[in-house]
């Protein structure tokens, strides 16, 4: 969080209605398959020792236009959607660049876990007592254990998030 504007020490809660989680993976090898998740929960505590922010994410409503593709990813060997429907990521350091933040934390899925570098950009002041922020990440699926073979899912998968905040009161 920038300086002045919105560093306000507190609790900053994400708007999980207004907030979008949206992701991109290869699948054939060629196709990209699009798809979004929704969120179920977030924050970013701001206090003097830094920065700490935390989401969670509802597996159990991935959508990727296909109800078949949406089923075959609830399995055992994919996403294992039914024993553990929620992706988690929990940052502990965030870093300012001249263009935005850079965000370590784990990302946390069918039972495992991967460090993960989300780059952020904003906030930017909605006008409504709200703030924007932009996001995004790359990671290789295999971090979290979804194993396929290439042809069939491609080993990156992009994430992006537009996420909109409430200052602490």
């Amino acid at each position: 969080m920038t300086a002045g504007t919105s560093a306000r020490v507190g609790t900053w809660t994400v708007l999980a209605d207004r907030t979008s989680a949206t992701f991109t993976v290869r699948n054939f090898g060629f196709r990209v398959v699009h798809g979004s998740i929704p969120v179920s929960l977030g924050s970013v505590r701001v206090s003097a020792d830094g920065v700490v922010a935390e989401a969670a994410l509802d597996l159990d409503k991935i959508d990727t236009g296909n109800a078949k593709r949406d089923a075959d990813l609830r399995k055992p060997g994919l996403l294992a959607i039914d024993a553990q429907p929620v992706l988690t990521f929990a940052a502990d350091r965030v870093d300012e660049r001249p263009d935005g933040w850079s965000v370590e934390g784990t990302l946390g899925a069918r039972g495992e876990s991967c460090p993960l570098t989300v780059t952020a950009t904003g906030p930017e002041d909605n006008g409504d007592g709200t703030w924007r922020v932009l996001a995004g990440a790359v990671f290789d699926r295999r971090a979290i254990g979804l194993r396929a073979p290439r042809f069939l899912i491609g080993r990156e998968i992009t994430i992006a998030l537009d996420v909109v905040l409430v200052p602490p009161g």
